[in-house]
């Protein structure tokens, strides 16, 4: 599995030589700094973990603050691990960039969805709502029953009903590469990716 930490800057248009219009994700991908490099022989797993973004120092604890120190870097916003990254040649402190990417390639994006806050049956599962007939002026937007009476006598985990809506981790698949912009580290995505501007997102090969 190979990949990269990145922020997403926001959407716009890209258009090719064709003169075809494609909606497409800015995200600023990398450089990423290999801050631990785990092997099967010694952990049970191959994996790298990356640094992405920058921390105040005053916000990183003790024991973070000298491993930063040792690999001469500035604090990271985010470390995160990716499983399975093919380790041969990597040492701590050489970065990923965006040019593991090729344009054209299909990557799958992993990020944190929009929270909605708490939201009613209507929005947050498609109920259709009650009748507007008999009366029922505030019954339109209500979730109706739920099922229990004197059996079961309780309600089922699981039933639809209102709740917090987003926040939630989702990976969106099979994305196209429309361009990659390397001296700025920029990736140019067909489509849309999960979560708001500024959030950060995984983009992996497919």
């Amino acid at each position: 599995m190979i990949g990269i930490i990145g922020k997403k800057l926001g959407m716009t248009t890209f258009f090719e030589e064709s003169g075809n219009a494609y909606p497409c994700t800015i995200i600023e991908a990398g450089p990423c700094t290999i801050t631990q490099i785990k092997t099967k022989e010694k952990d049970g797993y191959q994996a790298l973990q990356l640094a992405f973004g920058v921390k105040r120092e005053k916000n990183v604890n003790n024991a973070q603050r000298k491993i930063y120190k040792k690999l001469k870097i500035s604090p990271a916003r985010i470390v995160k691990e990716i499983r399975d990254f093919p380790v041969d040649g990597m040492k701590t402190g050489d970065q990923i960039k965006v040019d593991i990417f090729r344009q054209g390639e299909i990557v799958k994006v992993t990020g944190k969805s929009k929270g909605k806050g708490f939201q009613g049956g209507v929005k947050r599962h498609n109920f259709s709502g009650g009748l507007r007939t008999h009366g029922q002026s505030d019954r339109e937007r209500a979730p109706g029953s739920i099922g229990a009476s004197s059996y079961p006598s309780r309600v089922f985990k699981g039933t639809k009903m209102a709740g917090r809506m987003g926040g939630e981790t989702v990976t969106v698949r099979h994305l196209k590469i429309l361009k990659i912009i390397t001296d700025s580290n920029l990736l140019l995505i067909k489509g849309a990716v999960p979560g708001a501007k500024t959030g950060f997102v995984e983009i992996y090969k497919a």
